[in-house]
């Protein structure tokens, strides 16, 4: 087995973790900086209309080419799939299966205990939503990526009859900060791999490495696999556990892809219904399709 495709992600940054070179190099960070400093502008801006219409009708524009774009995703992924287990073999996918099985567990008690409660305060059925987001959920499960669904999410939402402004807010700005799918993952394949190395972590080190994973995993949504990257530049920064031993993940990653892909795509539908909610922004419930969908 060659480790030294697990290392190239993290080649010259090994020695220290800084926060101002990762925000610099963080592209997804800088561009969400500069949508809140513009939003806070065109407050200020008189014809601040005209201006939120010309930029409605270039996100409609982008989220359609993305959309179109995402259909070839499922290629990709076969091909990394294939290359994957063909290099490594099937053996090493053996007791990696512990690992998948107390990811899918714990974000599946995550989903339907913790969200689930949260929306049954609302009188809202967890089992409904996921009904009738299914198309996304298929859609999120083809490409690994809950980018792909981000379109016709927004679209549901607000015919579920939370108001466009929320959706509007809250699905792009959770897609970048609130990814629960992501961090269940990225703890999860820490503690694994402390444990395969038999290293003992301090309580202040699993704060730390929460701390790191709360910060490096934003924007990680928005790119297939990108939630592998982000575990070894955190990997990198503890200064405790090999970087080394990710080599053991490949096999599994696209696996682990898809279940915090769906995931986050849960959590993000139901912060939008419980933010609209409390906002009283909440028009009607409408837990079917429109016709055409």
């Amino acid at each position: 087995m060659t480790l030294g495709d697990a290392s190239q992600y993290t080649k010259g940054n090994a020695e220290h973790f800084s926060w101002l070179q990762f925000f610099f190099s963080n592209f997804t960070l800088q561009v969400l900086l500069a949508a809140i400093i513009c939003g806070i502008a065109l407050n200020f801006y008189k014809k601040r209309e005209q201006t939120i219409l010309v930029l409605e009708r270039v996100s409609k524009v982008v989220f359609t080419g993305l959309k179109y774009v995402m259909y070839l995703a499922p290629i990709g992924a076969f091909g990394g799939m294939a290359f994957t287990i063909g290099k490594f073999g099937l053996a090493t996918l053996i007791p990696l299966g512990k690992l998948m099985l107390c990811v899918y567990l714990t974000m599946a008690l995550f989903v339907f205990l913790v969200l689930g409660s949260i929306l049954r305060y609302y009188k809202i059925s967890m089992l409904s939503i996921l009904k009738y987001i299914k198309e996304e959920l298929l859609l999120v499960l083809g490409t690994s990526s809950s980018e792909a669904a981000l379109p016709s999410i927004m679209v549901k939402l607000e015919q579920m009859g939370c108001s466009k402004s929320v959706v509007g807010l809250v699905i792009p700005t959770g897609y970048s900060f609130n990814l629960d799918g992501t961090s269940i993952y990225l703890s999860m394949s820490v503690i694994f791999l402390a444990q395969l190395y038999d290293v003992h972590l301090s309580f202040f080190e699993i704060l730390s490495v929460i701390g790191i994973l709360m910060v490096t995993s934003k924007g990680a949504a928005g790119v297939t696999g990108s939630g592998f990257i982000v575990l070894a530049s955190t990997l990198t920064a503890l200064h405790k556990i090999p970087v080394e031993g990710l080599a053991f993940l490949l096999g599994v990653d696209k696996f682990m892809s898809e279940a915090r892909a769906i995931t986050n795509l849960i959590g993000n539908t139901v912060a939008t219904i419980v933010i609209s909610k409390s906002e009283q922004d909440f028009i009607e419930l409408n837990l079917e399709p429109v016709a055409g969908e």
